[in-house]
């Protein structure tokens, strides 16, 4: 009975260690996230004009800058640059979709 425990403490020590070595290492690891979905009733500020700094590799995709909910305030997130995460990945920015209920933010991903 105690070997049965030991022996499932292991797999469970080792299901978890490996995404975390692997992150480490510098690897790309998939990771789903639940977002919770963001409605604001009145629409984002136009996106600000960003200056783009020298891009890292040839590898470096950009992603523009956009404006975030934070309480009653829209913050500006900036832009950055991303190693995608498998050769031919493109970016799909994130935008903000007018709904019937109001503003939604749609994340951006890779395709």
């Amino acid at each position: 009975m105690a070997s049965r425990r030991i022996r499932a403490a292991l797999l469970l020590a080792a299901a978890v260690a490996a995404p975390l070595t692997a992150a480490v290492a510098g690897e790309f690891v998939p990771v789903r996230r639940v977002v919770e979905e963001v409605i604001v009733t009145e629409a984002p500020p136009p996106p600000r004009e960003e200056v783009i700094i020298e891009r890292p590799s040839p590898r470096h995709v950009w992603v523009a800058g956009h404006w975030q909910r934070a309480g009653n305030e829209w913050v500006w997130q900036n832009g950055h640059w991303l190693q995608p995460p498998r050769l031919g990945a493109g970016w799909v920015p994130g935008h903000w979709d007018q709904r019937p209920r109001g503003w939604v933010w749609v994340p951006g991903h890779w395709a």
